[in-house]
């Protein structure tokens, strides 16, 4: 085999793994549509559009998911419980190639009665059952496919069931033992921007942090939008160099579809993992308020038609659902950026099979 087909296998070989695993936690693997009336309203992303016509012509306007979330939230509001999807989602406006493809393949899986905190148990189990299950087949892969020196059986570091705690990602030692860091919004913010955002969590405060820095702030720009720039530039990429970290508890104006925490509603419970400096997954303990989750998505709306983006129409059966819902939490995985972890590949379009920059040359 060439070095593509290789690379292939394994994915999907890991692929298999993975609903191994949720199959083991007697989670149900669920299917949802990919083309619905409303793909999201999410301010920073812009979904494909596309028309679709029935048997006598009639056009409907629609566009393709940028994850499940609504429909999964749907099947947990009739009697669902632990539920998981591996599907493709699409998001419109985006690079071909590093971390990024129009298309791309997304696991996504809820638990009820749990909050965010046990979804990041799930993520440290999932990996590690994911690396140990086919770490002879990786390590082979690496050392024959990249052109480094080709070990002897004896010198493969876990020859035979041993757990293996350490992976190499681009030239780095990454400690993937028990437990991963876990590391508050705020802490970051503190340890790497020296910003105490708890002191700075309206816009004009952290509009004043960022000037100081040097940063360029417009008349336009949200707080959420000062917050990326600090947190893009100062953070995201130092974290999980050498440890994986969970980045937990994202002020309240980030809160999307989270809900807000007891102790504090300044914050959300909402956490994201990084490892080696890339996001691979975003989760939230689910918010149950519907009423609460129409205004976000009012809010999220106008934000869109400020920013000149399409505004669809808000999905009221994911409303209702929303109102029927039990306690929950949920977590959208890329499982491309899992896999280039795992396999150490540093660009998506050598990862999956027919990337945007080939397709579209």
């Amino acid at each position: 085999m060439n070095e593509l087909a290789e690379v292939l296998k394994l994915r999907f070989k890991l692929l298999r793994l993975v609903r191994e695993f949720f199959w083991s936690k007697n989670f149900i693997e669920v299917e949802t549509p990919a083309i619905v009336p409303s793909p999201g309203m999410e301010p920073n992303l812009n979904p494909f559009e596309v028309s679709v016509f029935d048997e006598n012509g009639r056009k409907f306007k629609a566009g393709l998911i940028t994850s499940p979330e609504y429909a999964m939230k749907k099947l947990l509001a009739i009697g669902f419980k632990n539920i998981f999807q591996i599907c493709k989602c699409f998001r419109n406006n985006e690079p071909f190639g590093g971390l990024h493809n129009p298309e791309f393949t997304m696991i996504e899986w809820y638990r009820v009665n749990k909050d965010y905190k046990a979804l990041m148990r799930d993520v440290e189990n999932l990996f590690l059952f994911l690396l140990n299950k086919s770490h002879n087949q990786i390590f082979n892969f690496q050392f024959s496919i990249f052109n480094k020196k080709q070990k002897s059986e004896t010198q493969n570091p876990n020859p035979g069931n041993q757990q293996t705690t350490t992976l190499d990602y681009q030239g780095r030692a990454i400690d993937v033992s028990l437990p991963w860091e876990r590391m508050s919004v705020c802490e970051a913010f503190r340890k790497y921007a020296k910003i105490n955002l708890e002191k700075n969590l309206d816009k004009e405060s952290l509009e004043k942090q960022a000037k100081k820095k040097g940063y360029i702030i417009s008349k336009s720009d949200s707080f959420s939008d000062i917050f990326f720039k600090i947190f893009l530039t100062e953070i995201e990429p130092k974290l999980g160099q050498n440890k994986p970290t969970f980045i937990y508890d994202y002020p309240a104006q980030m809160a999307a579809l989270s809900r807000l925490k007891k102790s504090d509603s300044r914050f959300a419970e909402r956490f994201e993992l990084y490892i080696a400096g890339i996001e691979i997954a975003n989760a939230f303990s689910e918010l149950t308020d519907a009423a609460e989750q129409l205004q976000r998505l009012k809010k999220e709306a106008k934000e869109r038609r400020a920013a000149g983006k399409r505004v669809f129409p808000i999905d009221k059966e994911f409303i209702t659902a929303v109102e029927k819902m039990p306690e929950c939490a949920g977590i959208a995985l890329g499982l491309d950026r899992l896999f280039m972890i795992l396999l150490d590949i540093k660009d998506i379009n050598d990862i999956i099979p027919f990337p945007a920059s080939n397709i579209f040359k």
